[in-house]
């Protein structure tokens, strides 16, 4: 078991242990606190970022300069990109084939808006999620082959061996993220950081990096010739709300695009993410959390149930009143969006409860589920039970899901092999998060497969995973100025999430808002009382805890964060665990 659990807390009310840092942890964090003159909290977190003290300068101002990697790296990259710009020469029509979630759309709209700016327009084509399922179809790639010399495939494609071969008389180019499979589709190029034959140094990069490195050596290509490509650094944030939103790790290269991105969001410059941020009432500095709760669900909202290319429309829109009113109706899609997920989840959550939650998989599946809502589903499956989650939705004896797993599980791996083995009529896709289509009657026998793949990996070995923790924080040490020197070592999310710290024996009050989440006010006796929000609290025994405690005391743990609700900024802790003092 190693040291003792942290404020001795062995077993929280999720069902976690509570991890402080460790001895080695400490003297190094106190290193590193007396030559950077940082808060030794601060400080614990670049240690177990494994970030030397020499080196903290550049880790607390990553420089894009020198971790964007060559595009050249990468297979096909310059091949495709010599047929791009031979495309964009030769005034030949080009149409973008782009899936229809945010990496898709993002991927899409840094295309359109590159080629607007050097004077060109493109075809966009997504495709419809229910009617035509995820990537390249043959009767779409048939059509835009007929009307298009090239066809660009984004954030799809590397499966699609058919589709792409069906594009006769037009060159094929596809810059994907997605598992690779042994053999590459019949295209001109293939660029993928994730094609079998890659070194694997970036299968972090989502799509829309891809798309960006191209778009860099593009304009590098256009240099050699004396012509001035488009401003990319001002494209970048698109780029960031892609990598957040299709939950990249934010690691190397990812978090100096996030971090320059977000700073290129703040200018408010682009009309549709403009837009989207007035719908979703954004009042404060865009952030990670602003990216994958607030704008991307709203981006995904057309592909899931409303307008399949509703998303990539705006990101690429250059008309404020058109923008305007596609970011209304992608609002009023979420909303639909949001009670069509609730009414899955129920179910879902009862098949699981009554199937078993010990497991290596969790799945459910139901007739007239709408298929997208199912990937959220499933990643409220994940999060409860700390298990791989599939859910499926059936129609016509077809069911097409979607699965979200958890680190050091690599589902799409798992997905790719059982549809190999004929299992699945498809699937694919990486490591957290993968699609599938399956017969109905094949169903149990499939998931069943796909368990026992992901047993051999690990997966439902272990309980609920340690909760980390930064250290101990008096209420009166988290003031807006400490937020701020923590913020600076993120942008934090997907493999390098948010430090998080506990308050010791705390008098909390706390009451119900919405349908299952919790606010409290908490303090030590000293004076200074915090507010704090736990989404999602009623789902499971924390809500009620602390609902009504009464004169009993807690230990707390969470994440801090500025709230600049209504124009005021006040010390917010995002409450993520607790456990009785």
């Amino acid at each position: 078991m190693g040291e003792r659990a942290f404020l001795g807390v062995e077993v929280s009310v999720t069902g976690r242990r509570w991890v402080g840092p460790d001895v080695e942890e400490h003297r190094l964090a106190e290193a590193m606190a007396q030559v950077t003159h940082l808060p030794q909290a601060l400080c614990v977190t670049l240690v177990r970022r494994g970030v030397q003290p020499e080196d903290v300068a550049r880790y607390m101002a990553p420089a894009l300069r020198d971790l964007l990697p060559d595009p050249l790296v990468l297979k096909d990259m310059d091949k495709a990109t010599k047929r791009f710009l031979a495309a964009l020469k030769a005034r030949q029509r080009i149409a973008i084939f782009a899936d229809y979630d945010v990496d898709g759309g993002a991927s899409a709209a840094l295309l359109i808006v590159w080629l607007r700016a050097m004077g060109h327009m493109a075809t966009l084509y997504i495709p419809d999620r229910i009617d035509e399922g995820y990537g390249p179809n043959v009767p779409a790639m048939q059509a835009l082959a007929r009307a298009h010399d090239l066809i660009i495939c984004v954030d799809c494609g590397t499966l699609s061996h058919e589709p792409i071969a069906a594009a006769v008389g037009a060159d094929v180019v596809v810059l994907d993220h997605h598992l690779g499979g042994e053999n590459l589709p019949p295209a001109l190029a293939v660029v993928n950081p994730n094609r079998q034959d890659e070194s694997g140094d970036l299968a972090h990069l989502c799509a829309a990096s891809v798309v960006f490195l191209m778009l860099v050596e593009a304009n590098r290509q256009l240099r050699s010739d004396g012509v001035t490509g488009p401003d990319l650094m001002a494209m970048l944030d698109l780029v960031a709300l892609a990598t957040v939103a299709d939950v990249a790790p934010l690691v190397g290269v990812n978090r100096a695009l996030v971090r320059q991105g977000l700073t290129v969001m703040a200018r408010r410059d682009r009309v549709g993410l403009r837009a989207l941020a007035d719908v979703a009432r954004m009042d404060q500095a865009p952030n990670t959390y602003a990216l994958g709760f607030l704008l991307g669900p709203r981006v995904n909202a057309g592909g899931r149930i409303g307008a399949a290319d509703l998303g990539a429309r705006l990101l690429a829109s250059d008309n404020p009143a058109e923008a305007a009113a596609m970011a209304e109706r992608l609002d009023m899609l979420n909303t639909e969006r949001r009670d069509i997920e609730a009414a899955v989840r129920a179910a879902a959550f009862a098949q699981i409860e009554a199937r078993g939650m010990d497991g290596p998989l969790v799945w459910a599946a139901g007739a007239g589920w709408h298929p997208g809502v199912v990937g959220i589903v499933a990643a409220r499956l994940k999060e409860a039970t700390g298990r791989p989650a599939v859910v499926i939705g059936v129609e016509g004896g077809i069911g097409k899901g979607s699965g979200r797993s958890v680190a050091g599980i690599d589902l799409g791996a798992a997905i790719h092999r059982v549809a190999a083995e004929g299992l699945l009529l498809r699937g694919g896709g990486h490591k957290m998060a993968a699609g599938l289509t399956v017969a109905e009657d094949q169903i149990p026998v499939a998931m069943a497969r796909l368990a026992e793949l992901l047993a051999r990996q690990g997966a439902g070995l272990a309980g609920p995973a340690d909760l980390r923790l930064e250290g101990l924080l008096m209420p009166s040490a988290a003031t807006p100025g400490f937020i701020e020197q923590i913020e600076a070592a993120g942008p934090f999310g997907a493999g390098s999430p948010a430090p998080r710290f506990a308050f010791a024996d705390q008098q909390v009050s706390g009451r119900r808002v919405g349908e299952n989440h919790l606010r409290i006010s908490f303090g030590d006796g000293m004076g200074v009382k915090i507010d704090g929000i736990a989404f999602g609290a009623f789902d499971g025994a924390m809500g009620p805890m602390l609902e009504n405690p009464g004169a009993q005391r807690f230990h707390l743990a969470g994440r801090l964060e500025i709230n600049s609700f209504g124009g005021r900024s006040k010390v917010q802790l995002r409450l993520e665990d607790a456990a009785r003092a």
